[in-house]
């Protein structure tokens, strides 16, 4: 090895670690390795040069691993409270505390039918096949973009400024939906006019499309994207908990007949089951209570938070097209592309 590879060679060492200290990564300092490379020593010097061969072989890996898989993607410099998974293929809300008691609730009740309460194999299949659903609908209402509108990022500081002097009147536009006026508010955090139905939800920092509201449970947002799997989401956990509830009530009236003390006795043989039973009628009534209201809700075509606001209550909603339609655009038309791409590679 000459001594203008080894300069060489140095060089892209010294490239590298900076780039790794970037990172977060060890710093290594290359002169002490130089000067440890120029012993006196032949043996002494073979061997470390031997591990300096080695070592640029793994700088050499590590530049390939980050000039390729840890290229900067449009996820890295996201401006808002989004979690990333798999290179930003899935995007999640900021907080995961209530998808993670969601998901342990639906997992321990289901463990608990498998262990307790099924008597057979087709009994815990059809279980298993009930949580499977939940779980898939759960992981698309929580992991897909819920209709994400793209920030104006090429917004010059003369026009956000220009925004910002600007009051109420003019920070807005009017445009006309099927005969009735309606208002786009300009949002000050993502620089764009928010189109009709659209919202900016403040836990997670993005303006939504048809937003419907910031799901606590699932830790996202519920709007254009992802409302259909929300729905699915409610419905296959009420079938989920009512076929808990079935069987567990039907063990719980086996144990009463059967034992001298009634429920008593139930109570202290079976305290898990009376546990999951209650856990299940309490799950029906509050998913039951929420579907009701979304069935209601898709019937005029309106999300909760326009419900909420009021918003058609003077002029008439102009998204309603009739209950059939409002059906059809909400769980069997094709889903819009996302418009925003997180794992596109930045211009260097």
């Amino acid at each position: 090895m000459g001594p203008k590879s080894k300069d060489s060679e140095i060089h892209n060492l010294n490239n590298s670690t900076e780039s790794e200290s970037h990172y977060g990564h060890t710093e290594i300092d290359v002169d002490k390795l130089e000067n440890e490379t120029e012993s006196s020593d032949p043996k002494e010097e073979k061997i470390q040069i031997s591990v300096r061969e080695r070592f640029v072989w793994i700088k050499r890996a590590c530049c390939f691993h980050h000039g390729h898989a840890e290229r900067t993607r449009a996820y890295h410099v996201w401006p808002a409270n989004n979690v990333f998974f798999f290179g930003g293929r899935l995007i999640c809300g900021p907080d995961p505390r209530g998808l993670l008691l969601t998901t342990f609730s639906i997992s321990l009740s289901s463990w608990v039918f498998a262990v307790y309460i099924g008597h057979s194999a087709l009994m815990i299949t059809f279980s298993l096949i009930l949580t499977a659903l939940v779980f898939v609908n759960l992981f698309l209402v929580s992991t897909i973009d819920p209709g994400i509108i793209p920030r104006n990022v090429q917004a010059s500081i003369e026009e956000e400024e220009e925004q910002e002097g600007n009051n109420d009147q003019t920070r807005s536009m009017r445009i006309i939906v099927n005969g009735v006026e309606l208002k786009q508010k300009y949002c000050r955090i993502c620089k764009i006019f928010r189109p009709p139905r659209s919202c900016h939800c403040a836990i997670c920092d993005n303006c939504i499309e048809n937003f419907d509201h910031h799901c606590p449970w699932t830790s996202q947002c519920i709007g254009l994207r992802n409302y259909r799997f929300y729905m699915t989401f409610i419905f296959s956990a009420i079938a989920l908990y009512t076929y808990i509830f079935a069987f567990s009530c039907r063990r719980i009236q086996k144990i009463i007949w059967e034992d001298e003390n009634g429920f008593l006795g139930a109570l202290s043989n079976c305290p898990e089951t009376l546990a999951v039973a209650a856990f299940s009628v309490t799950a029906i009534a509050f998913l039951g209570g929420l579907g009701c209201y979304h069935l209601y809700l898709i019937a005029k075509n309106q999300t909760a938070y326009e419900y909420f606001r009021q918003r058609f209550a003077d002029s008439g909603n102009p998204f309603d097209k009739g209950v059939f339609k409002n059906f059809k655009e909400v769980f069997f038309m094709p889903l819009p592309p996302s418009r925003i791409d997180l794992t596109r590679i930045l211009d260097e």
